[in-house]
């Protein structure tokens, strides 16, 4: 059988060394690339040194007020003609060299499988309570999801992640690809459509990238009002669809965990976050009661409403 080809896809911002040394994991990949296509905000920050030193990288500039989560993955998508698409973020390093050859394994496994994403491992500075929502989130039991499960897990039947997911190209042109313009989301909303489509996601604990974020409380908030806001503005996909139960399910196992293991004295910060993440949704989800000026306060990218 004709060995597939794989394309890598990178939207980039500003990158740094974390950038360069995610280049130099992906060069030493035991399943081979065929290039890295990167689509870069801003062509002043970009360090043309990376060009010359690997020569598969193929590097697509753009305007900050052009890039969409949406619309510049897109874009990228249509750059590639490749059988797989893997689709990372520029702080997404792979933690060995099997990330690409687990997530071709994963979505090779079953015909009707059009998505596979890896698991997050968590950074050595990630905080403890971000260390067990990574566990909570990306288990380390691979999983397949299909539509007979919304009973039971609800909007995380359609949870796929950007940080670092593989597609089916011919699944995606089938299906329209992710949309041109979202705030946020773009990844579950694709997904939701394979999942009603009669498609399924697996989950790929063998492939693992080094991932987390240490969000402050208004961070938080703001990010949860992008995530409400992506949902409201896409009823097809969201209402009908059990959201608020997963989150209530981590709060309670985040506080188990930590009464378990004698950490009392996080639990009050930890309220405060979940009251942060909560609020957030709910102003995202009702952004268009809001004010301009109060929604440009409460999301993490303004240049979505200019």
């Amino acid at each position: 059988m004709k060995e597939k080809i794989i394309d890598v896809i990178i939207p980039t911002y500003h990158p740094g060394k974390e950038f360069a040394a995610l280049l130099e994991r992906l060069e030493k990949q035991s399943r081979p690339v065929r290039k890295v296509l990167v689509m870069n905000t801003e062509e002043k920050f970009w360090n043309t040194g990376w060009e010359k030193k690997y020569p598969g990288l193929e590097v697509h500039h753009l305007k900050k007020e052009e890039f969409d989560h949406g619309g510049t993955r897109k874009r990228a998508a249509e750059l590639s003609d490749a059988d797989i698409m893997v689709f990372m973020t520029q702080d997404a390093l792979p933690a060995d060299r099997k990330l690409i050859e687990n997530l071709e394994k994963a979505l090779e496994s079953e015909p009707e499988i059009g998505a596979a994403y890896a698991r997050q491992i968590p950074r050595e500075d990630c905080s403890y309570i971000e260390k067990y929502t990574r566990a909570f989130n990306y288990p380390e039991q691979s999983s397949v999801k299909s539509e007979a499960d919304l009973p039971v897990y609800g909007i995380k039947t359609f949870f796929c992640s950007n940080v670092c997911a593989a597609y089916k190209k011919d699944i995606y042109l089938k299906l329209g690809g992710f949309v041109s313009r979202t705030i946020f989301n773009e990844d579950m909303i694709y997904a939701s459509s394979l999942i009603r489509n009669g498609y399924r996601i697996a989950y790929a604990a063998e492939a693992r990238v080094v991932h987390s974020h240490n969000y402050s409380w208004a961070q938080q908030f703001r990010r949860n009002f992008d995530l409400g806001v992506s949902q409201a503005e896409h009823p097809e996909i969201f209402e009908g669809v059990s959201s608020e139960g997963e989150g209530m399910r981590l709060v309670k196992r985040t506080f188990s965990h930590l009464f378990r293991n004698k950490k009392f004295w996080m639990a009050p910060g930890f309220v405060i976050q979940s009251a942060c993440k909560y609020a957030g949704y709910l102003a995202g989800k009702n952004f268009r009661k809001l004010p301009d000026k109060m929604i440009l306060w409460c999301t993490m990218s303004p240049g979505y409403w200019k």
